[in-house]
This record gives C-alpha cells, structure tokens and sequence, in this order.
C-alpha cells in the first residue's frame, strides 16, 4: 500500500458557506472554527455567510480558508484517515503547518491572519496584476516574461498551467503574447501579485512577526512551496521566503510521489489541487474533501 498525502487548499476557490456542513456534523472541525471565532471573532459568519466581495478581500480570504482547509482535514482525521506527508498552496502552507504540529492551530490561525494583513497591506502599496498561462511549457512563459518589466513567473501549478505576476499596465499585452506564442492566457481576479517581489514588504514584516512565534518539529513531513523538498534548516525563513517567491506546486507533487505517495486528498475549499495534480501524474487516487459526503468517499475508497 502506498502513502497518502494531505493537501491544503490556496486563494481562489472561497465561497460562502464553506466548511459549514463539516462545523454542523464534525466535533474536530467545530474546533477549529470555534478556535478561529475565539482569535477573530466572525471568523465562522465569513465563512458561512459571508458575501462573495467580503471573501474575496485577501484579510479575510486568508484565515476564512485556512479554518475551512484545517477543520476539512481534523474532520478527516477524526474518521482515521491520516496522511504520511502534507503540502499546502500558498496560505494552505500555513494551514499544514499547523497539521504538522510545527504551530498551534492557534499559532497558526494568528500568522494566517497576520499574513492576509500584510500582503494586502503589500498589493495595495505595489499594485499588480496575476495572469494564468495555459497550454505552452512553463520554459515558454519564462522566456515570455524576460520580455516583460516587472514580469515574473509565480506558480509552477502542473506541465501546462504557469500563473504570472505583472504590473496592471503589462497584463495586457504579456495575454497578447501569450496568444501569439500559441498559448491561452487568462488576468485573475486576486487583489495582488502574489509571491513576487511585489510582496517584499509583506515577507519583511512576516519576518518580524515570527521572531516572535516559536516554531517545533513536525511530527510527519510537510514541503515547503519555496524548495519544493521537506521543510528543513530554518522554517521561518521557508514561511517568509514563500511569500515573495514562486510557489513550486508541480515539483512538491513530483516529489511525493516519488517518494511513494499514490494517494492525494485535497483539504478545504474547491478542487483546484485535485484536478492539477490530475494533469501531473498518472496512476494516482485523488479525492477532495471540503463536506462530511466527501469524508465518506474517502473512507470507503
């Protein structure tokens, strides 16, 4: 039998009434969003309630989608399926490291929210644009974005799909060339250019926040988006370094299942790591869980 891998949801996918159903019927997820309400109150309403304007702000995507990612995978964890090895894209990083035990949960939920703070605080001084490159090679849009000012690849999401980061003024004509270039190109609806250096006064101020947190072990292994290997040497560097470099979500994924994951359960919101991780390997089991029906497929299969 091969390993199983936990993966938690990124930026994107959020829509009201997420991890409602799992707050309703699992006793480990209530705790996470209780947890959450208790640090930031309304936390839960977001979540539940929320509008669609509201949780498309990044201060309030950022722990909305951790509490639903962590209370998906405590909810799976309370049925008895763990993981041997985690992964999170972006924020769902942060998530993993409170699954790992490197923080609190409530640890955890404080930095998330710090960093949401931060990279809007960022994306508001240095405004730029994201745009998702589809059907040309990830060496194609490198190549494209040398053309380009201020214009940087940011994730490496599978074989086919590169997101760029840009400034509102290149977006434009950076699609063009990727048309040209025989690619589709597709401007996103985020609020910043996000792991760029758009956000290095986000990463600083990260930096100083964590000066104050104290990181542990984990208890199983958890990549970092950064290095797109186990998380070693200095984790706080890891955490502030991914904020304003390139998340590396093909390789992560690569590696794991070299190292004999053949199971991938995506945590939390939407299914955006599934259907990548789809793209990426062949021979692979992968489910999402974001309601106690999805825990149940889970279980079963």
């Amino acid at each position: 039998m091969g390993k199983i891998a936990f993966v938690f949801s990124g930026q994107g996918a959020q829509y009201s009434g997420m991890g409602k159903e799992l707050y309703e019927l699992s006793p480990a997820a209530k705790k996470v969003f209780d947890m959450a309400d208790s640090v930031r109150p309304g936390t839960s309403a977001q979540c539940f309630e929320g509008s669609a304007e509201e949780l498309t702000k990044t201060v309030n995507t950022q722990p909305c989608v951790f509490a639903a990612d962590l209370a998906a995978a405590r909810a799976l964890e309370e049925k008895g399926v763990t993981p041997d090895c985690v992964a999170g894209f972006s924020l769902g990083e942060i998530a993993a490291l409170a699954f790992s035990g490197i923080l609190t949960d409530e640890e955890a939920f404080r930095l998330v929210c710090r960093r949401g703070e931060l990279m809007d605080a960022a994306a508001t001084a240095n405004p730029g644009a994201m745009v998702a490159v589809l059907k040309i090679t990830p060496q194609q849009v490198e190549e494209l974005c040398a053309g380009f000012e201020k214009t940087y690849p940011v994730n490496y999401n599978s074989p086919a799909q590169t997101v760029v980061a840009t400034t509102e003024e290149n977006a434009e004509a950076f699609c063009a060339a990727v048309a040209e270039a025989g690619g589709r190109a597709k401007q996103l609806a985020v609020s910043g250019a996000f792991h760029s250096p758009f956000m290095a006064e986000a990463a600083a101020g990260l930096a100083e926040y964590m000066s104050g947190v104290d990181f542990a072990e984990p208890r199983l292994t958890i990549y970092s988006d950064h290095t797109a290997k186990p998380y070693e040497g200095d984790f706080k560097e890891l955490v502030r370094a991914q904020v304003e470099n390139p998340v590396r979500w093909q390789a992560i994924v690569e590696d794991m299942a070299a190292q004999g994951v053949d199971t991938f359960i995506e945590v939390g919101v939407g299914k955006t790591l599934a259907n990548l991780i789809k793209r990426t390997l062949d021979g692979v089991k992968v489910f999402k869980v974001e309601t106690p029906e999805d825990i149940e497929k889970v279980v079963i299969g």
